[in-house]
């Protein structure tokens, strides 16, 4: 009778315990069943427990089928020993299969990647995001160094670019003639207009406004002194035969004439028949009345726009003047043009006199 009450009472002790736990609970707090905690439980253990790997489950599972082969290899030599009865036999059965274990263990180890290698889980979302900052950032500092390197290119290219303009330029204004110039404005020359043909007028275009010095399209005959050579700044002259008389800066001693015409290829007229064609060189003495003829020569426009004369000045002589006649031009009935005469020498001392041999200028 003792034995069964206290049989009853270990029974009934787990109902006593709880109903004493949920008694001394505070008033109002949730009452959580056994099933939930059971659940609970196994969330938490689930949780806590490590994702399965791919290669552990593949290694267990290639050793229960190596176990498996073993054992059937075991009782397959077991049975071979049962009918040959021979040790030899065992011992090379054996033998062989430790050898083939060996081979098979070693291709475990390093065909096989160790578990440390294995491909790692999924990234979590702020993981990934975080990559994606990352690699966002880098690919802005790629593109600053694009953009950087790009301009120092485009600087470079400027540079190189200005200065083979400079080059040309530089070129340009040479002329690739490489000679002092004495009928040059900016050195002292000028115009004896006394002494040079008239301009030009066309009466068929010259409107009411362009017989105004200020209005008046024609240039003046000082344009041929002037280093700037485009087409139409020239001066003009009646007719296919002029003269210009050029005032040197001082007594030079002529060596050279140089003429320049553009090209046909630039005409606005789609030719060059305005341009002179057979022209002589005199140089004038002091008193403007002795001329002394320095070579009659004819300027090409199919060969260059540029072209120098070598004058007859033999012995040389020093001269204030030079005098240009054009005789012919390449055809145009009603005008000629000079664009640019250019004189080279050397110039003397102004006391000196007309056989002076003269200095280099």
């Amino acid at each position: 009778m003792g034995w069964k009450l206290s049989a009853e009472a270990c029974a009934s002790e787990p109902q006593w315990a709880d109903r004493l736990w949920r008694g001394n609970q505070p008033a109002g707090s949730p009452v959580v069943s056994e099933e939930q905690l059971d659940l609970l439980s196994t969330l938490d253990l689930r949780q806590e427990m490590p994702p399965p790997r791919v290669s552990k489950s593949f290694l267990s599972l290639l050793l229960q089928v190596l176990s498996v082969l073993l054992s059937l290899v075991g009782d397959v030599l077991i049975v071979v020993y049962r009918e040959v009865c021979s040790i030899r036999f065992l011992l090379t059965a054996m033998s062989l299969l430790s050898l083939f274990l060996a081979a098979l263990w070693w291709g475990l180890l390093y065909l096989i990647p160790p578990l440390e290698n294995e491909p790692r889980e999924m990234l979590t979302l702020s993981e990934y995001h975080e990559r994606v900052r990352s690699q966002g950032q880098q690919l802005q500092q790629l593109q600053a160094e694009l953009d950087k390197l790009h301009k120092e290119v485009s600087s470079v290219r400027a540079a190189n670019s200005e200065r083979v303009a400079k080059l040309v330029f530089q070129r340009l204004n040479e002329d690739f003639v490489r000679k002092p110039d004495y009928a040059l404005s900016s050195v002292g020359a000028s115009i004896d207009l006394e002494k040079t043909s008239h301009d030009y007028e066309d009466a068929n275009t010259a409107y009411f406004w362009n017989r105004f010095s200020f209005w008046n399209y024609a240039r003046p005959p000082t344009v041929i002194l002037e280093p700037d050579v485009f087409p139409g700044n020239c001066w003009a002259f009646e007719g296919d035969q002029g003269q210009v008389v050029i005032r040197l800066p001082g007594r030079v001693q002529l060596s050279d004439i140089t003429l320049q015409h553009p090209p046909p290829s630039v005409a606005h007229t789609g030719g060059a028949k305005s341009a002179p064609r057979d022209f002589a060189v005199y140089g004038l003495q002091v008193d403007d009345e002795t001329e002394v003829f320095l070579g009659k020569f004819t300027f090409n426009v199919e060969k260059s726009e540029i072209q120098t004369f070598h004058l007859q000045n033999d012995p040389p002589a020093a001269f204030p003047k030079v005098k240009i006649q054009i005789l012919s031009n390449w055809g145009h009935p009603r005008f000629t043009c000079l664009y640019r005469v250019r004189a080279h020498g050397m110039r003397t001392s102004e006391g000196a006199g007309d056989n002076a041999t003269g200095e280099p200028h």
